[in-house]
């Protein structure tokens, strides 16, 4: 199966739709009378569907198991054609649009074999997925207006003793949402040096501008002390997006000291200097910390 560990939750819902055409009004007739010999075509069509739609991943080989929060069937008649639709919520880390035309599928199934003695002209038609939401594709920013500023802070890396791998795992998934990364610099964890950067990247008008390492809770880790008396506005959400994020992956992501704000017009963010903790981190937030811009504009307009 899909590797869909580094996804987050989010509500998915999918519409799907399936068409069962009879031969005659008739079998309409049969099937709204519940007078066919199978029993309640209906009735017995949803408890199917139903049952399909929570086993789709028994069926399915790369269908990932996950839990159905609800589930729901309609039936629409339009002279021959039944118009069966199937609606699936859940709140996990990928989609329901195949549990919903799994289930839209069982049920016209159903109502075929239960039809067939009656009515030999019973055909299924239009399987197909009407809409869905949730995931990336729901809560996708463009990024293509945006720029970056990344910055390592590090001793041992700044003196060549070391390789970056935190910063390059920030800048693949600048580059995967569309962000350019303008700067990529490499400094010692000193006040001075950090402070200097922010403003040259602010005066560079970087949208974002990103510190990874020095959030540790060694006395050298100075980061966050630096970077907090410059903040005008934090975003404490996206802090504890990271820690959440973490916390579900590594039980030591509660000691991060991970910081994110507004100077300016730039989001300043400081993550872990770790290779997986800045990537978890950019995984935890991207791409819907950029609809941040879209709060910040909205908020100055206001202002004016």
């Amino acid at each position: 199966m899909v590797d869909i560990t580094h996804k987050n939750n989010t509500l998915r819902t999918a519409v799907a739709q399936a068409i069962v055409k009879v031969g005659s009004q008739e079998t309409i007739e049969a099937i709204l009378t519940k007078n066919i010999p199978k029993g309640d075509v209906f009735e017995m069509a949803k408890t199917a569907g139903l049952f399909a739609v929570k086993r789709t991943s028994d069926m399915i080989p790369d269908c990932h198991p996950l839990p159905i929060e609800y589930t729901s069937i309609d039936y629409k008649i339009n002279q021959l054609e039944i118009t069966i639709e199937m609606t699936v919520k859940t709140i996990y880390k990928t989609g329901v649009e195949v549990e919903a035309m799994h289930g839209a599928s069982v049920v016209a199934l159903t109502m075929y074999d239960m039809l067939k003695p009656i009515d030999k002209q019973v055909e299924i038609q239009n399987i197909k997925l009407l809409r869905k939401r949730g995931g990336k594709s729901t809560y996708k920013d463009n990024g293509d207006a945006y720029t970056a500023g990344v910055v390592v802070c590090s001793d041992s890396i700044s003196a060549g003793h070391k390789e970056d791998k935190a910063g390059k795992a920030i800048i693949a998934k600048l580059e995967e949402c569309g962000v350019i990364t303008s700067t990529y610099t490499i400094i010692p964890d000193e006040p001075d040096q950090i402070q200097q950067q922010i403003q040259l990247l602010k005066e560079a008008a970087n949208d974002l501008i990103i510190f990874t390492g020095g959030t540790g809770l060694s006395p050298r880790d100075v980061t966050p002390e630096t970077i907090l008396p410059l903040i005008e506005r934090r975003i404490p959400g996206i802090e504890e997006a990271i820690r959440s994020y973490g916390q579900d992956r590594m039980p030591y992501a509660m000691l991060s000291r991970s910081v994110a704000g507004v100077i300016g017009e730039s989001i300043v963010l400081a993550l872990p200097g770790s290779t997986n903790g800045a990537k978890e981190s950019m995984d935890a937030i991207f791409p819907a910390i950029l609809h941040t811009f879209r709060v910040l504009k909205g908020a100055k307009h206001e202002g004016n």
